[in-house]
């Protein structure tokens, strides 16, 4: 192939580029197009739902619209959209449906719709959807509590649930005297009074258990059941913690020598059952001292048929591990506590001082009062 020489002009020129290949048939196929847009749309829609779902992340935990404190109330059977309402009218969450879309759907998205708890919930402010979601599944709601004194009947314990305003609904079972345990019970609104007092039983129980197990061995108590009638009659003996187990092991010692137990309020329980101390008592009169009475432990020997109470934990420990005296008698020493004795010589003698005591406080109250009479 010959070459043909150019001219020094003719080299300066710049040469024609060439023209493009040639469309491929391929590329003109119709699927080929097709294939090529969906990919296009799918590289477009992975990058949207990307976008959605970081501003949905982002909004889902961020710092809520809440200003204060608020406590919402989530009623059993709301569900997650009437939940979702109830946040939105409280302000712990923003009222519009953008927000309303990104809770639910974060809920949903950590599988949690199923899990909310009912309850009463405390919302600080800024709190954030996903703080929000989590004390519900967790159920931290607000807890109450009701207490109940050491001692007190059945029929004062049943009072004092019923009262409270927090619990719902009605006791359908009242349980026996002694067959509940005073403490504080803990609970969070929407919990019934029957779930209360069905904790209470429980909790006697599992006491009483525990601590007959524990019990010396010589004690003249053969059930447990007597164990809770004679702690009951403790608790209501004395409301000293460091007496509860000197006063029992005066009753275990009269018990062992065959005496009565001469305790004055299961005089008042055999007399008015559980309302005995509801009402302010001024004392035992002689004719209730004397009446027919199959508690009074005066009249009967050995244990009364029942408690006359509720005992607390620390009144069956007493019993089932008494003081190691030989004392058989307590009387008052007008300081809350009482003296003891193990002779009925020295008895009386502290009733004497007793009663002294009490006369000598009458005396005064008369002076006070006619000190007052006389000031007008």
């Amino acid at each position: 192939m010959r070459i043909k020489p150019k001219s020094p002009r003719e080299a300066l020129q710049p040469e024609v580029a060439p023209g493009p290949p040639p469309r491929s048939r391929h590329v003109r196929n119709p699927l080929v197009i097709l294939t090529n847009m969906v990919i296009s749309l799918a590289v477009f829609g992975f990058l949207a739902a990307g976008g959605v779902l970081y501003f949905g992340k982002q909004s889902f935990e961020k710092p809520g619209p809440l200003t204060d404190n608020a406590t919402v109330i989530v009623s059993s059977g709301s569900g997650l959209s009437g939940i979702t309402d109830r946040l939105a009218a409280q302000g712990v969450i923003a009222d519009d449906w953008m927000n309303d879309l990104i809770f639910n759907l974060g809920v949903r998205f950590h599988k949690n719709e199923k899990k909310l708890k009912a309850g009463e919930y405390a919302f600080a402010p800024g709190v954030s959807m996903e703080e929000v979601m989590t004390d519900l599944v967790e159920g931290n709601a607000i807890n109450h509590a009701v207490t109940i004194p050491e001692g007190w009947t059945t029929a004062q314990i049943i009072q004092r649930v019923k009262d409270n305003p927090i619990l719902v609904g009605d006791i359908t079972t009242s349980p026996p005297e002694g067959a509940l345990l005073p403490e504080t019970y803990s609970f969070t609104r929407g919990t019934t009074r029957q779930q209360i007092i069905d904790q209470m039983q429980k909790s006697q129980s599992d006491a009483l258990a525990e601590i007959w197990e524990r019990r010396v061995a010589d004690l003249p108590i053969k059930t447990p059941e007597d164990l809770v009638i004679l702690a009951s009659v403790v608790e209501k003996e004395t409301a000293k913690a460091d007496e509860r187990p000197r006063v029992a092991g005066v009753f275990v010692n009269r018990l062992n020598k065959g005496m009565r137990l001469q305790s004055d309020p299961t005089i008042l329980y055999g007399l008015f059952g559980g309302e005995a101390w509801i009402r302010d008592r001024s004392g035992i009169t002689r004719s209730q001292l004397q009446a027919k009475n199959p508690y009074n432990t005066y009249q009967i020997d050995a244990l009364p048929p029942g408690p006359i109470g509720n005992p607390g934990r620390a009144a069956m420990e007493a019993v089932a591990n008494p003081s190691r005296t030989k004392d058989l008698f307590f009387v008052a020493d007008g300081t809350g506590g009482h003296v003891f004795a193990e002779t009925y010589e020295q008895h009386q003698a502290n009733v004497r001082k007793w009663r002294k005591i009490e006369r000598e406080r009458r005396q005064a109250e008369r002076d006070a009062a006619a000190g007052e009479a006389s000031g007008n």
